[in-house]
Order: C-alpha cells, then structure tokens, then sequence
C-alpha cells in the first residue's frame, strides 16, 4: 500500500496524520498517549511491543492501532530509515 493509499485510509477513519522518518538505532521506551493513535509504515519495519505481552513488526503497508492509555514502547529494526505515519484521534 503507498502512503497516499494509508493515509487516506486513516482519514476516513478520524485520525490527523503525521509522517516521521527514523533513523536505525532509533527507540522510544515505555509510554502511553492521551488520545488513541494508529501507527503505519510506508518503509523499513518498526518493532511495537504492548506492556501486555504483545510484539509486532510493522513493514511497509501494515498498521496497528493503538488505545489511548496504552502503554507501549517502539523501536526501527535493521539498518533500514523507517518512514512511518503517525495517526491521532481525539
């Protein structure tokens, strides 16, 4: 799916989306967010993994949607950039 085709497709389900792009090495550690948020990737693969055991690898085309409240924490993995849409809903 290309980042157009993803993000319209977050759009029409409510979220304001945001492109990042992340360097190899880049991790975010444990946190939660006040407003629900839908994660996608447009290149590399993005490691999520949910405080209730959970872990998912996100490549291009996948997304994962994430609870307001949840805790979580994401890292790149490889040595690829990862280009990824950063969804928020209110």
């Amino acid at each position: 799916m290309t980042e157009r085709r993803l993000r319209r497709a977050m759009e029409h389900e409510g979220f304001e989306v945001a492109v990042y792009a992340y360097r190899p090495g880049t991790a975010f550690d444990w946190h939660s967010h006040t407003e629900d948020k839908c994660d996608a990737v447009v290149e590399g693969i993005l490691r999520i993994e949910i405080e209730a055991g959970e872990t998912f690898d996100l490549r291009p085309g996948d997304r994962l949607f994430v609870p307001a409240g949840t805790r979580h924490r994401a890292e790149v993995v490889g040595k690829g950039t990862v280009i990824s849409l950063d969804g928020t809903k209110r």
